[in-house]
């Protein structure tokens, strides 16, 4: 990941006619990445008059407003003391989610190719996998699905050179240098490495995701007893 660091002062740019572009740093990195979902979360407890919805990027956060209820201005001055009142510790307290994973075989098809990639076994890329605490720097591509910092570099490893058309849902994969999970069953170029019996994406519920952006995720080998032990007690 890159050391860059948090701007002195965040860059603030107008996105059409009913949006505002707040910008905390430069590449992707965890300090900046935390500016970012802490703000976010600050926002959501007491959301600004005439905002409509808070879209948290790796460095940025997308605000879209009302035109007619609020405009840049007066968002440009809540966001900046938003994060002044961060500046001295930018952290707000965030879960952590404990997601259980079958390793390998038909729940992970690619770990031998990410395995021999790194020069490693199967059991060594598991064990890496699941040492780290991972935050959750944004959610995108489909309903809920994170994009998580903190992939050891012993796993980095390509995204598929031609994607899957049809990935099972909970299923979790590698692409560069992060590692994420698809909470929805659709195409993907991910390098599967194992599938969570968890049920991540829930429509009907009103808390349809189990975590969020700025939430931290650690990883749980189990075996496939386990595992489908889990998805037959899933509501």
């Amino acid at each position: 990941m890159s050391g860059e660091s948090v701007y002195p002062r965040p860059i603030f740019r107008i996105v059409g006619d009913g949006g505002l572009q707040v910008e905390y740093g430069e590449g992707i990195a965890e300090e900046v990445n935390r500016k970012v979902c802490s703000v976010y979360q600050m926002a959501k407890k007491n959301l600004p008059e005439g905002v409509i919805e808070l879209i948290p990027a790796y460095r940025s956060l997308l605000i879209v407003y009302d035109p007619c209820r609020t405009d840049p201005v007066k968002l440009e001055a809540i966001f900046m003391d938003m994060g002044q009142a961060l500046s001295e510790d930018p952290r707000l307290p965030f879960k952590t989610v404990e997601i259980p994973v079958c390793y390998g075989d038909e729940f992970g098809p690619d770990l031998g190719f990410v395995a021999g990639h790194n020069g490693l076994d199967a059991d060594e890329v598991i064990a890496l996998h699941a040492a780290p605490e991972y935050p959750i720097y944004m959610i995108g591509f489909s309903p809920g699905f994170p994009y998580l910092g903190g992939l050891p570099a012993k796993l980095h490893t390509p995204r598929l050179k031609t994607p899957r058309t049809t990935v099972s849902e909970g299923s979790v994969g590698i692409a560069n240098d992060q590692t994420g999970i698809y909470t929805v069953t659709g195409p993907g170029g991910w390098q599967l490495i194992g599938r969570t019996p968890l049920k991540l994406f829930r429509p009907e519920s009103p808390e349809p995701f189990l975590f969020q952006a700025g939430d931290r995720i650690r990883f749980k080998p189990i075996s496939k007893t386990e595992f489908l032990h889990l998805k037959e007690q899933r509501p």
